[in-house]
């Protein structure tokens, strides 16, 4: 889509009512009505058929504020995103760092690697040497092995998926048997461990050891996505704050769990927008950049010449199809929403609007600080704790901005002082256009 005609449909997007905002949202993406109306929650929330069907002692639901990140350009295309979270900052803060990006082309995106990973535990092995025979006996019967193990899946091996390899690795005192399995457009964790405890009984016979605990693992390695963005020409001061909070990152894991963090402030957003496994994707990732023996930042960036380069890699075992994603119509509605029609497509996105989270936060802190952009939003916030009114809200938010220029702070009870004055008529000034 034209540079242009993306920001005129984005332009004013944040101050259009709610009822406008949907229209808008099916303008960009066409979505019918139903999936429109799945967004607001109602369909779900009417009743706890859902939850019941979800959940051991259902009660209800938390409704968790839902809104779209603009200006996401990833392969090229347009990608409207979903991002389900509770925190003020984050949605403004990536479409502030897409809109940043979208003239120099945006993010583009790659996938590595298909297979999740299935372990059967066999512990007790008395030496290395015995241990190394029983990976051997496993190698020498891998043939069999997967023929086995693609008939407890037979439903996804008819799919064109199923396990692939198998292999053993030797651990101190135990073997661990890793069952490489292409769950094609599933997380697949339910497909992984009933493969494995359905394999259990043919290792031990081919071992001749008694196996232990049998699940998948979070740490899918084998199965990655890349991301990378590109920005042109880039002021040195704002490039060089961004770098040497990044070179920060990897000298000190205090800063890189907080750099990793905010990573997965979006990727966690958009995971449980659309019904995914964000609990999963948070243990792959923390492993995944600890896998060297020092917890290290996913993302890199660095300069090339007057070009600011970002990457991020991470394990992405995500679903498009199956759990929640087929059961929930609003998560049903924001996968149709990203365009995602697999599961690597859906990983890509979610490492695109990673890279793109992680400089928004690199850029602030490497030029005006954090507090500045988060309060500045945290004003609408304060501005409901202290009371205000619909017509109210308006002027006290713009009021509890100036305060934020001049204190560089703001509190409750900043908004609750100037909220009186208001009502008693010190304050008489209209709300701001853009906030009408």
């Amino acid at each position: 889509m034209n540079e242009s005609v993306v920001t005129s449909l984005w332009n004013g997007f944040s101050r259009l009512t709610y009822r406008r905002r949907a229209a808008r949202i099916a303008e960009l993406t066409g979505l019918d009505q139903t999936s429109i109306e799945a967004l607001s929650g109602r369909p779900v929330t009417a009743d706890v058929s859902l939850a019941e069907s979800c959940v051991e002692n259902a009660v209800g639901y938390l409704a968790v504020p839902m809104g779209v990140a603009a200006y996401m350009l990833i392969d090229g295309r347009d990608v409207v995103v979903p991002m389900a979270v509770e925190e003020t900052s984050i949605i403004a803060a990536a479409s502030s760092a897409a809109k940043f990006f979208y003239p120099h082309g945006g993010v583009t995106t790659r996938t590595e690697g298909v297979l999740s990973i299935g372990q059967i535990q066999i512990p007790r092995m008395p030496s290395p040497e015995y241990s190394l025979r029983v990976v051997e006996a496993i190698a020498a019967n891998q043939g069999f092995l997967l023929a086995y193990a693609n008939e407890v899946v037979s439903s996804l091996a008819a799919r064109g998926g199923g396990a692939r390899h198998i292999e053993g690795r030797v651990l101190p005192e135990m073997v661990v048997v890793h069952v490489y399995v292409d769950t094609c457009d599933a997380m697949g964790a339910n497909l992984i461990n009933q493969l494995c405890e359905g394999l259990k009984p043919v290792i031990e016979d081919v071992t001749g050891e008694e196996a232990g605990v049998c699940i998948l693992s979070n740490l899918t390695d084998t199965r990655m996505s890349y991301a990378t963005a590109r920005a042109r020409q880039v002021d040195r001061r704002l490039a060089g704050g961004v770098v040497n909070a990044y070179e920060f990152a990897t000298q000190d894991p205090y800063r890189a769990a907080t750099h990793n963090k905010g990573i997965l402030n979006a990727i966690d957003a958009v995971l449980l927008a659309t019904g995914n496994d964000w609990r999963a994707m948070e243990a792959g990732a923390h492993a995944y950049a600890s896998l060297t023996g020092r917890y290290r930042p996913l993302s890199r960036w660095r300069m090339e010449g007057d070009d600011l380069v970002g990457e991020i890699r991470l394990p992405t075992a995500v679903g498009t199809v199956g759990g929640v994603t087929k059961i929930h119509p609003t998560a049903q509605a924001c996968l149709k929403m990203l365009g995602a029609q697999t599961a690597s497509e859906l990983g890509r996105i979610c490492a695109a609007v990673g890279l793109i989270q992680n400089f928004a936060a690199l850029r602030a802190l490497g030029t005006v600080g954090i507090v500045k952009g988060h309060m500045n939003l945290h004003a609408r916030n304060l501005a409901v704790l202290a009371g205000a009114n619909q017509e109210e809200q308006p002027v006290l938010v713009e009021k509890l901005r100036e305060e934020l220029l001049h204190k560089k702070r703001l509190t409750l009870t900043q908004a609750q002082t100037i909220l009186s004055e208001i009502r008693n008529g010190s304050i008489r000034e209209e709300a701001p256009l853009e906030a009408k």
